[in-house]
């Protein structure tokens, strides 16, 4: 049976004048307009849009599904605007959930008035004898009860470890451990079914679980395996390879899609816990933490690379991005830049990156795996980075024109439960970086978070992500207010704006337009929200 959706706006390089679309068998098989669609399918089952907006579904390159869904369900900290509201939202939250463990996420004490993380004892004071676990922001740091700490085996020995402030590094590897012991199953699945969910309702029909044995564990990610959801789940294993025996063993015990994602190599900016070359602005003498040497990485590339499996890490500052660069030239030079390319390697973040190194990694064809999101909420001059780095620094993160003019693939996503799991913001974002030259238009915005990260999970067959003749249909539906074609104001055209031009136009995304509100998401033509 063909299904034929009429009166609408239909997002498509093929046709972007098209007001009407035909799916059968969950492949497009024709757009156009409305009446030729009639007169060319006339027992199809018809669909009216209602002047909705259609455009290729979304793909989120960068999650970690449970630690999301135990935010939406559970104590989401990400609005508190001090310390003194975050631990009031920690009070109420416990009083209204007198048994397990708390888990929250999502303070960050760098807008704060007070600029201090809650400590150990505030919150003792806050829930008495209860575990709980206080994930910061970027989940490179937590708080923790005492109570919690004390189930911890070997914590006060473990790098990272202050009897008071936030854990980092080892110690909050095994505080974080601790606290997933006491989840219970169906907390779990509650949780991965609440992030699934809220991934097809903003439109996204598949996701790159970023996984790790410091991040979810094995078991969480198999348990993850077998959840029955509409929403794709590509995962990525973070664990260093040995060799490429090695490799492919870690790949078939975990049935991951690559040895990538969140492998690190260094922290967070926001926990001062980045790999620097020179020192924090705001900690003197500090220059983060190293996880992986350049050896390390290179081991790593050289053992995937040989087994043809796709490679990748967690790189946010300049001394990790040198690192890892570094340890890809020494694998390109062993194997060739083709080879390299072949197995599709990806750096996630990528935060802190030269003219030079864009270059080298566009000619090698890494895909960069970025959150535009992370600019909108920590740059500009008075922003996290620059309290962290200094403005001159912190001016250069987050460079998607900077990537994007060397060829470097870009695949977006929002490392959510970090940030918001909206695909709209995160366009917004990329399209108006707070550094200017560092935008990029709203269409390869758009790319990157549709075409450009299929093409990260290794969908490269040129169609999948768009909405053309012959491609998978997978897509959303859309209310949006306002239409055009826009080029960032700091940077060149390079393409014609003139509505003539047949570029096809995306939804409005000002500062001050309402963002598309999503009425049906739809993959391989099976709805899966609305």
């Amino acid at each position: 049976m063909t299904t034929l959706l009429l009166n609408g706006r239909v997002h498509s390089p093929a046709q972007p004048d098209a007001t009407a679309i035909a799916v059968r068998d969950g492949t497009v098989v024709w757009l156009g307009s409305d009446e030729v669609g009639r007169a060319q399918f006339p027992q199809a089952e018809t669909v009216d849009l209602e002047g909705g907006f259609v455009a290729p579904a979304f793909v989120d390159s960068h999650v970690h599904l449970t630690a999301t869904g135990l935010t939406l369900v559970g104590l989401d900290l990400r609005h508190a605007a001090s310390l003194r509201e975050c631990l009031d939202l920690l009070g109420r939250y416990a009083r209204a959930h007198p048994d397990g463990v708390i888990w929250g996420h999502g303070w960050d004490e760098s807008g704060w008035p007070e600029h201090v993380a809650p400590s150990t004892e505030d919150i003792d004071a806050t829930v008495g004898q209860r575990a709980v676990y206080l994930a910061r922001v970027d989940v490179h740091s937590a708080a923790a009860s005492t109570a919690l700490r004390a189930t911890a085996p070997g914590l006060t020995d473990a790098a990272g470890y202050h009897p008071q402030r936030p854990l980092t590094a080892d110690a909050h590897h095994l505080v974080r451990a601790a606290a997933r012991d006491r989840l219970t199953a169906d907390q779990r699945n509650e949780a991965r079914r609440a992030a699934l969910d809220a991934a097809a309702a903003h439109g996204i029909v598949s996701v790159h679980e970023c996984a790790g044995p410091q991040i979810g564990g094995l078991d969480d990610w198999l348990e993850l395996r077998d959840v029955e959801h509409g929403v794709d789940v590509v995962g990525y294993w973070g664990e260093a390879a040995t060799d490429a025996a090695h490799a492919r063993d870690l790949v078939e015990q975990t049935g991951a899609h690559g040895l990538a994602g969140d492998l690190f190599v260094d922290g967070a900016l926001g926990s001062r816990t980045a790999w620097l070359s020179r020192p924090y602005t705001d900690a003197p003498g500090e220059c983060g933490n190293t996880y992986l040497d350049e050896d390390a990485v290179a081991a790593h590339l050289h053992a995937c690379t040989e087994a043809r499996i796709t490679a990748g890490f967690h790189v946010i500052g300049d001394a990790a991005v040198g690192a890892v660069v570094a340890a890809l030239a020494r694998v390109v030079a062993q194997f060739g830049a083709p080879a390299v390319a072949r197995c599709g390697h990806r750096l996630e973040h990528l935060e802190m990156v030269s003219a030079e190194q864009a270059a080298q990694l566009g000619a090698w064809g890494v895909v960069a795996s970025m959150q535009p999101h992370f600019d909108a909420l920590w740059g500009g001059p008075a922003g996290m980075y620059a309290q962290r780095l200094g403005s001159e620094r912190a001016a250069g993160l987050n460079p998607f024109a900077l990537l994007a003019s060397h060829g470097v693939p870009l695949a977006f996503g929002s490392d959510s439960p970090v940030t918001s799991l909206d695909p709209w913001s995160g366009v917004r974002a990329a399209s108006r970086h707070q550094t200017p030259g560092s935008a990029i238009s709203l269409r390869a915005a758009f790319a990157a978070a549709t075409r450009g990260a299929w093409r990260a999970a290794g969908v490269r067959d040129g169609v999948t992500g768009t909405l053309v003749p012959g491609a998978v249909a997978s897509y959303a539906i859309w209310e949006a207010d306002g239409f055009e074609v826009s080029a960032p104001a700091d940077s060149v055209q390079r393409w014609s704006t003139d509505p003539r031009s047949r570029v096809p136009a995306l939804p409005r995304l000002n500062v001050d337009d309402a963002l598309p509100r999503c009425r049906q998401t739809v993959h391989r033509g099976v709805t899966i929200h609305g």
